[in-house]
């Protein structure tokens, strides 16, 4: 099929797929934790959810829930394999797209491997109501590429002074360089929700400061805390699905029911058929 033609298709499509992409301005910040288990609270709250690992060349997300696809990103875009092919299912019947892991050559998606993502994608459009992108971390190309073709940008801070600096960094870049203007922000690993409302406070000063009133900031939640994380990663195991009962639960729960009521049809990005759109523009 070729671009025109694929175009069309998406074009005429009415399905009306969410489209996300969780990122943040450093690593180590229980990004891929929390995206993962905010995937498992939406999938139980009765919505189909597809995950895609887009840390292409350093995918991890099978590896935290313990799972061993036999096929990743890498063979898609080469062409070897079909996007049902590489899907894998994970917790709570949430889909996900494996990223490669030490493949150097993934990390860059030349135009006629982005022409293959973008046609396979395309055939799993009416079948999810969520699409989440797990981005790397930081402002490279694939992270700014993913980030400005989603509807919502989600970015994962803590309250460390350079977790701050990095996420305000990230949003600089992309309203500078990218012209996003709306983002939602989450603290994780805050001792408590004054700690994550001050970081938050202190974000949205900056951001009016440098950025200008027309840069929103929406604050979706904070995680606390929670020795069990890094149980729940030794046991590659969710958090949610060991822990139901525990504050962590509540806090991601709080956060799924604000994404759940967010309005994606007041998004002047439009909904999955601009993703597609914009992924070729880019």
């Amino acid at each position: 099929m070729d671009q025109a033609s694929t175009l069309r298709n998406i074009t005429s499509a009415p399905h009306t797929t969410k489209v996300i992409a969780v990122t943040s301005g450093k690593g180590g910040v229980g990004k891929t934790n929390i995206i993962t288990n905010i995937a498992y609270l939406l999938a139980k709250s009765g919505n189909k959810v597809l995950l895609m690992d887009a840390d292409l060349g350093l995918g991890n997300i099978d590896i935290l829930l313990g799972l061993s696809p036999k096929f990743n990103i890498s063979h898609l875009l080469k062409g070897e394999k079909t996007i049902d092919q590489i899907i894998v299912s994970g917790p709570g019947g949430i889909k996900i797209i494996p990223a490669a892991s030490g493949i150097q050559k993934t990390t860059d998606i030349n135009d006629y491997e982005k022409n293959i993502l973008i046609e396979q994608l395309t055939n799993l459009q009416d079948n999810f109501d969520y699409f989440m992108i797990d981005t790397g971390a930081g402002i490279a190309k694939n992270v700014t590429y993913f980030c400005t073709a989603a509807q919502e940008i989600i970015v994962i801070a803590t309250p460390e002074p350079t977790s701050i600096t990095d996420a305000y960094a990230l949003m600089k870049v992309l309203y500078k360089e990218y012209k996003e203007k709306r983002f939602n922000l989450i603290i994780n690993n805050s001792k408590s929700k004054n700690e994550s409302m001050q970081v938050f406070k202190t974000l949205s000063l900056v951001v009016d400061k440098y950025l200008g009133v027309d840069v929103s900031l929406n604050y979706l939640g904070y995680i606390p805390s929670d020795p069990n994380f890094p149980m729940a990663v030794k046991k590659q195991k969710l958090l949610l699905e060991l822990q139901p009962n525990s504050p962590t639960y509540s806090s991601i729960n709080d956060i799924v029911n604000k994404i759940n009521n967010i309005d994606f049809k007041t998004n002047s990005k439009g909904n999955i058929q601009f993703f597609w759109n914009k992924i070729f523009n880019l």
